[in-house]
């Protein structure tokens, strides 16, 4: 069971984003307020858990959440301030769009920018530390999952319904056999003969 707060008693948002590491689409993220005394043993990382778990957890974090909102950067702001700014502005979307102000922000990772007011604390690998940060992993990618398979019927042929967009073989082939899409993030290197790949 993950730990339910990291301080008792003070209005804690957990915050995560997914899509980083994609060579396509938005990067998403999101905030999420649990009550203190609420308690799921099925929350985790969302990478660590089956789809299926995901998608079933979204909807008891949403029901049980105190607030929780959900918010991306797009691909041309990801493209013009980079895919760690872009986060950042995602996160700050997200926390900015939730019904209850947090008193405190709980950020997965090391580091976090914003021109939010709220004090935050980075925690490494907080996502399979604390609940609210890994009800925030799971928000995030059931929607950027959602919003890739949708994506993937209108441009066949790269996999997103099944890689959603991170650089598999299967992704790097068909950038090399059909270009890059509207989408794709251009800043990003893209190409396997940039990486020095061979497939």
């Amino acid at each position: 069971m993950l730990l339910p707060y990291l301080e008792l008693d003070r209005l804690e948002a957990g915050c995560d984003e997914v899509g980083r590491g994609c060579l396509c689409g938005p990067v998403v993220a999101a905030a999420v307020i649990l009550p203190s005394d609420y308690a799921n043993e099925f929350i985790n990382d969302s990478k660590k858990l089956s789809k299926e778990n995901r998608i079933w957890l979204a909807e008891e974090i949403k029901k049980h959440a105190l607030s929780w909102a959900v918010a991306q950067s797009e691909v041309a702001e990801i493209d013009r301030i980079n895919i760690l700014n872009a986060s950042f502005l995602a996160m700050e979307r997200a926390v900015l769009s939730l019904t209850v102000n947090p008193e405190h922000l709980l950020i997965d990772g090391n580091r976090f920018k914003s021109n939010l007011k709220i004090p935050f604390d980075c925690i490494i690998k907080g996502d399979s530390k604390i609940a609210s940060i890994a009800a925030a992993s799971i928000l995030a990618k059931v929607h950027r999952d959602t919003i890739m398979s949708s994506l993937a019927i209108k441009y066949p042929g790269y996999g997103w319904e099944r890689n959603v967009g991170y650089p598999t073989k299967e992704h790097r082939r068909a950038l090399m056999q059909m270009g890059v899409t509207p989408i794709h993030r251009k800043s990003f290197k893209l190409i396997p003969k940039q990486l020095g790949l061979n497939f």
